[in-house]
């Protein structure tokens, strides 16, 4: 069914999948209508195999097309399409100023012309892609536009986990947009006005982003070496675990004892010195504008008292981010289990929110 009929007969977009391939774990999420706002239908979060991914790049496309499976099945969602996403450090983004006279076909001409001044690789070498913004703030005779570039290898390898999946792979963007497009709904439940500027640190295993964002607009975004893994390491020397055991506190499981002093208030610490770092970076930007809430998102987001000690170190509003708070659940979803992973489910919502766009 073309979209034209779809929307004519008023039936509902065929269900896109979130698939948010991260360095430690694989996160789906599938969202549905529900009235004027959106009811989860079903997720899973299931590991990535060991060294299946290196440094934020997909190395054994096999081994990670059947952990999406797993998540898939587990998950029970009957989506055929999908949406990924290819990481910030894989990508290269610009906002250029072109006249806002320019015809669409001009527009797209300008842009290749106006790409080879950003992308350091052959152009054929490269997925290129626009969106428009709209009039430059200080000039009206301006348009802005969001360019976006990635070499082409990094968009390949996410179709080919998709097609091994048994998946389409209907969108691929970029994490940090997909992270903004979650982060206006958070916004809209946490009140906030678009005029503000609002702070996401995206805290992954082994890296962080922190994006600064400006309505539905990324304005900053710059990834830091530090992440949750370090806390799962801490825990595998000091108790003697493998990964896996040491994995007991995104289970809801009773820590070690000695765990709080010994592993877990040395580990706040450290991340709170690695996000003062991070802000003092975003402070010295050009595109600097204050931060005055700043939200923890991904797997390590919900590590206990974590976002309240930022919070009182950096001197700050912290709070652990919840883009699925309000939604509805469908039937199926183990409602326990969901709470335990919120926070990480970011970037899947955002890819999951494509399909409504």
């Amino acid at each position: 069914m073309s979209d034209f009929l779809r929307k004519l007969l008023g039936a509902a977009p065929p269900p896109l999948l979130g698939v948010d391939i991260g360095t430690s774990s694989i996160k789906v999420l599938q969202l549905g209508s529900s009235g004027s706002g959106y009811r989860v239908e079903a997720f899973a979060v299931e590991q990535v195999p060991e060294g299946a991914i290196s440094e934020g790049n997909i190395t054994d496309t096999d081994r990670v097309a059947e952990a999406v499976k797993r998540a898939v099945k587990r998950s029970g969602s009957k989506a055929k399409d999908c949406a990924m996403a290819v990481s910030g450090s894989a990508v290269i983004t610009k906002i250029i100023n072109l006249p806002a006279d320019l015809s669409e076909d001009d527009v797209e001409a300008q842009i290749e012309v106006e790409a080879g001044q950003y992308i350091p690789y052959p152009r054929e070498e490269v997925s290129l892609d626009f969106e428009i913004l709209g009039p430059a703030p200080r000039n009206a005779e301006l348009i802005e536009i969001l360019l976006a570039a990635s070499k082409t290898e990094h968009v390949d390898l996410c179709r080919e986990v998709a097609e091994l999946a048994g998946l389409g792979l209907r969108v691929v963007d970029v994490e940090s947009y997909a992270i903004a497009n979650a982060f206006d709904l958070v916004r809209k439940h946490a009140g906030i006005d678009e005029s503000e500027t609002i702070g996401v640190l995206n805290m992954g295993a082994t890296a962080s982003t922190l994006i600064a964002l400006r309505g539905d607009r990324t304005i900053y975004s710059r990834e830091h070496a530090f992440g949750g893994q370090q806390l799962v390491d801490d825990c595998m020397r000091r108790y003697g675990m493998d990964a896996e055991q040491a994995a007991f506190l995104q289970r809801g499981e009773t820590p070690p004892a000695g765990f709080e002093d010994e592993i877990l208030e040395p580990f706040r610490q450290n991340v709170i010195q690695q996000i003062s770092r991070a802000l003092q970076f975003y402070s010295s930007s050009s595109d600097y504008s204050g931060i005055n809430t700043l939200f923890l998102t991904g797997g390590a987001a919900s590590t206990p008292g974590l976002a309240e000690a930022v919070g009182d170190e950096v001197g700050i509003s912290c709070e652990v981010a919840d883009p699925i708070e309000g939604m509805r659940l469908a039937p199926s979803i183990d409602a326990g289990r969901l709470e335990r992973v919120r926070p990480a489910l970011t970037t899947a919502c955002g890819l999951a929110l494509r399909g409504f766009d």
